[in-house]
């Protein structure tokens, strides 16, 4: 494996280099290039695998800490970081914001790429429920920075239709914790959430792209990235592949993950 960092506008970029042959790009948002390792490391068996962290997550470091994260800024790190790897024609998968990065970059950069994953992107914009989704976001977002953690993150769970057991959300986030975890929490609910899920796919320039696959979680059906998934899938005509697992399956379950994307790979 290769560790660097890549200079882009405004920011420095740590990403991550795998294995050897046909290039495949691992995205996440706010998720890091340590999320998709495991997983990462099965496919560099027989592909160049590329991970990074976000912009301003982890050890992607922003020159102003405060700039916001949209998908067409991750989308433009994304375009520079597969130009500056130089393995040819890339599959990106993206998951959950990492998604939505994907399709704002198969939007921009179609010519970069042989295809493009889309598992379980959060597109509120394509939801007939919209309004209140964003009214909630933003309900949520005041939550955060005014200080209720676990009340942010109870919200976020109820409006993604995620059920987690009694007193799991104390155990998960509250008591001490790890400062960094807490940085990357803080700015994705600060400068992440609401212009990720905010952002409005163009229909026709995704039907021109390469490739395009949509995935859903098959522990996912009903919750919110599964019902936007399944409209953007609608509006395009395609139907949904489905992967092991819930939304985080890649992360959860990488050797049964593995096998479901290898076959996707495999078409593309």
């Amino acid at each position: 494996m290769t560790v660097s960092t890549l200079r882009v506008p405004d920011a420095r970029l740590h990403f991550e280099v795998r294995g050897r042959g046909p290039l495949v790009a691992l995205v996440g948002a706010p998720m890091d290039a340590d999320a998709f390792a495991p997983l990462a490391d099965l496919l560099a068996a027989d592909h160049t695998v590329l991970t990074a962290d976000p912009r301003g997550i982890r050890r992607s470091v922003l020159d102003d800490p405060a700039q916001d994260s949209t998908p067409e800024l991750r989308a433009d790190d994304l375009h520079r970081l597969i130009a500056h790897v130089d393995a040819g024609p890339a599959v990106v998968f993206g998951s959950s914001g990492g998604a939505v990065t994907a399709l704002a970059h198969a939007q921009a950069h179609s010519g970069q790429l042989r295809g493009v994953i889309a598992h379980e992107p959060p597109l509120v914009e394509l939801l007939d429920d919209r309004d209140k989704l964003h009214a909630q976001t933003d309900d949520m977002v005041a939550a955060y920075l005014g200080g209720d953690v676990i009340g942010a993150w109870a919200a976020f769970m109820a409006q993604a239709d995620i059920a987690l057991p009694e007193g799991a959300l104390e155990m998960m986030f509250g008591g001490e914790r790890d400062p960094q975890h807490v940085a990357d929490e803080r700015r994705w609910f600060a400068h992440e959430l609401r212009g990720t899920t905010r952002w409005r796919p163009d229909l026709g320039l995704l039907r021109s792209a390469p490739g395009l696959v949509v995935g859903v979680g098959a522990e996912s059906a009903g919750q919110l990235c599964d019902r936007a998934s399944r409209a953007l899938g609608n509006a395009l005509g395609l139907d949904a592949v489905v992967f092991p697992g819930d939304h985080t399956g890649f992360a959860d379950d990488p050797a049964a993950f593995a096998p479901v994307l290898r076959a996707v790979l495999a078409r593309l």
